[in-house]
């Protein structure tokens, strides 16, 4: 099971994955909202903002999102890592149910240039 730790450091990386990624990628992420991602085996929410195509985690906190942020995901902290590791794709596992996406339409709209 992946611990805190590496779930947070596989959002930095993430984070940078999408600060260098062009086209379709870069203006998918070029948002300004709230973001949380909860670790569902952890009980751990990850919350920031999606900014300037980056993922800012600006708190770490027990338990599931406290505010219902614009874009939400959930996930265990292995599929997290297994994503950004490039090992689990991420179109479908949420087409499986492993991930869970929540954000608005127009939202999804431009991240499903991600997908």
């Amino acid at each position: 099971m992946a611990t805190t730790q590496e779930c947070r450091s596989a959002l930095d990386t993430l984070s940078g994955n999408l600060a260098r990624a062009n086209g379709d990628v870069r203006a998918a992420t070029a948002l300004d909202r709230s973001l949380s991602c909860h670790v569902t085996d952890l009980d751990t929410t990850f919350a920031g903002r999606l900014h300037d195509g980056r993922i800012d985690v600006t708190d770490t906190y027990d338990g599931p999102p406290r505010d219902k942020a614009e874009i939400r995901l959930a996930m265990t902290g292995d599929d997290l890592v297994a994503m950004v590791g490039g090992d689990l794709n991420f179109a479908r596992a949420w087409a499986s149910g492993r991930v869970r996406l929540e954000a608005g339409f127009r939202d999804l709209m431009r991240l499903r240039a991600l997908l």
